[in-house]
């Protein structure tokens, strides 16, 4: 069984964007339409409201609910995500998860992202060559991860609530959830890339015109556009072909 899981809760104050129960059961849709194997649909929320009866809950944990975001309180603290890494996901949420962020647009079939044995995968980049001037050898996004339970503990067992978001961002790696993942676990991890259709809306959509690229699976939409905005559609029209 795959769990595929996305989360929701109430923001901090003068968080940039807002997500409601229509975007859990819009991004549930997309991936039922493109994912042709058995999975299970979750939502690790503090408000179900308005959510489809079909999706599984998951009542959202306090931990780690406070810290801010290390990179100001308009950008997001996903903190509490970590604990997919801890020992008791797997009862938890199941034994292979993966987490996509709301603010995505499913373009094309997901099925070969997922149907591979890697024990853990995300979405990002990395660079033989070593850091230059304290930037890290890699990068990983947050949006989009896949793990088998229990993968990466150290990721949980290491993050300290004080210290840790500091030392990541010191070391330029950048975000709340994801500056830790990329600071802790460092270069050598699979990432999926534009190779393998998945494409952030703000590097590669915007610059190319709001076109939409080739063989694309999967839109991030990371920053201040959300698919769910009228001038977000404005610049990209094939976003209603989709997100639905």
């Amino acid at each position: 069984m795959l769990d595929v899981v996305c989360w929701k809760w109430k923001p901090m104050p003068g968080y940039r964007s807002h997500f409601n129960a229509k975007s859990v059961n819009v991004l549930r849709n997309m991936v039922a339409r493109n994912l042709q194997m058995i999975h299970r649909f979750t939502c690790i929320t503090d408000d179900p409201t308005g959510i489809d009866p079909d999706i599984r809950i998951i009542p959202l944990w306090d931990t780690y609910a406070n810290i801010p975001s290390p990179s100001g309180p308009r950008n997001p603290s996903c903190y509490r995500r970590l604990k997919m890494f801890a020992p008791e996901a797997k009862e938890l949420i199941g034994e292979r998860i993966v987490s996509m962020d709301l603010d995505t647009v499913v373009t094309g079939d997901l099925t070969p992202l997922f149907d591979r044995q890697d024990d853990f995968i995300i979405w990002g980049g990395q660079s033989a060559q070593p850091a230059a001037r304290g930037r890290p050898w890699c990068w990983y996004n947050g949006s989009f991860m896949m793990l088998r339970a229990g993968a990466r503990e150290q990721v949980w067992s290491r993050f300290n609530p004080v210290t840790s978001p500091r030392e990541a961002h010191a070391a330029n790696a950048r975000g709340s959830d994801q500056g830790w993942i990329t600071h802790c676990l460092g270069t050598g991890e699979k990432v999926w890339t534009e190779r393998d259709g998945i494409y952030s809306f703000r590097n590669h959509v915007l610059p190319g015109k709001g076109r939409l690229p080739p063989g694309a699976r999967l839109i991030a939409f990371h920053g201040a556009h959300d698919p769910w905005k009228s001038e977000t559609v404005a610049l990209a029209p094939w976003i209603q072909e989709y997100y639905f």
